[in-house]
């Protein structure tokens, strides 16, 4: 097990090093200056514009910029924003813990619920239950996640009153529980679907036989032996889905004003401040690895046969 953690972590450096590359090249070809953007519509004095690309080394050939990048980066530095010369591990260090909140709401949400109705479906396969579950999540699927946004905000905000229509305290709680719900409606779908499709391939597995001639109690043949057995792929996906919602709740947050890592990468997007969009994928990118990694070592712990040299 510890060898195989070991080369999983080497593993990881070259992945880590091409997502970084890609990006950082993917945001450094976008049009517009962002150091000709801080006159707004005044002409800028090219002296100025000059130095300032000078002493954030933006005149630097690309591959000597990722260089300087990711030297700093080893040393805890993401550099500085073109706008407000902040560092940008301040931005984050201010974003990340709310996004993180919001996502782990969500994916608790997931787990939760999406399992549960799954089992519900999967071991009354072709009755009422599994239709109605197969029915809504289809529906979830099929609706834009902004849809089911705005539509809980018009209906539990402004008709019923239940919430605030916008997020006020983005440390509160109560206030983001129902944009995590929304955040996590589909992956909620997503899980369901694949917990009933495994439970009711398992349903007809040789062990399964076994353990209702042996007389064991339902309970304990669908805890203990379906459905352990059956959360394999759910695992998987609950694991990559980690990073997923991390990056992935800028409409989210958008729509109920959640000042998160996805509203910060809007906005640095809409002022095309290089560093803070490398700087949000790179600790995306940590945390999904890491997800990946702790997500391969629960399968031995599913399924015992799994066995890592």
């Amino acid at each position: 097990m510890g060898r195989y953690v070991a080369r999983r972590l080497l593993q990881m450096i070259p992945v880590f090093i091409g997502t970084t590359l890609l990006i950082f090249i993917m945001v450094n070809v976008l049009p517009g200056d962002p150091v000709r953007a801080l006159w707004g519509d005044k002409p800028p004095d090219p002296a100025q514009v000059a130095q300032i690309r000078h002493d954030r080394g933006l005149d630097l050939p690309l591959w000597q910029q990722y260089l300087h990048y990711m030297g700093g980066l080893l040393q805890g530095d993401f550099g500085k924003t073109i706008a407000g010369n902040r560092p940008v591990l301040d931005e984050i260090s201010q974003a990340f813990p709310v996004s993180m909140r919001l996502a782990s709401m969500a994916w608790t949400f997931e787990l939760i619920v999406g399992i549960t109705l799954g089992v519900l479906a999967g071991v009354r396969r072709g009755r009422f239950v599994d239709n109605t579950v197969t029915l809504f999540t289809l529906l979830v699927i099929s609706v834009p996640i902004f849809v089911i946004g705005l539509l809980c905000q018009l209906f539990f905000g402004n008709e019923l009153g239940w919430i605030t229509p916008t997020v006020q305290d983005s440390e509160s709680m109560s206030q983001l529980l129902v944009p995590a719900i929304v955040l996590g409606m589909v992956g909620l779908a997503y899980v369901a679907r694949l917990t009933r499709t495994s439970i009711a391939e398992n349903r007809s597995a040789d062990y399964m036989r076994t353990a209702v001639a042996k007389g064991l109690p339902r309970q304990r043949i669908v805890t203990r032996h379906l459905l352990r057995n059956s959360l394999i792929p759910v695992v998987t996906y609950l694991g990559t889905d980690i990073g997923t919602l991390m990056g992935g709740a800028v409409i989210t947050e958008g729509i109920f004003n959640v000042t998160g890592v996805g509203n910060l990468l809007f906005q640095a997007l809409a002022r095309r401040e290089g560093a803070v969009i490398v700087g949000v994928v790179t600790v995306l990118v940590i945390v999904y690895l890491i997800a990946s990694l702790i997500v391969d070592l629960l399968y031995a712990v599913l399924d015992p046969r799994i066995r890592y040299a």
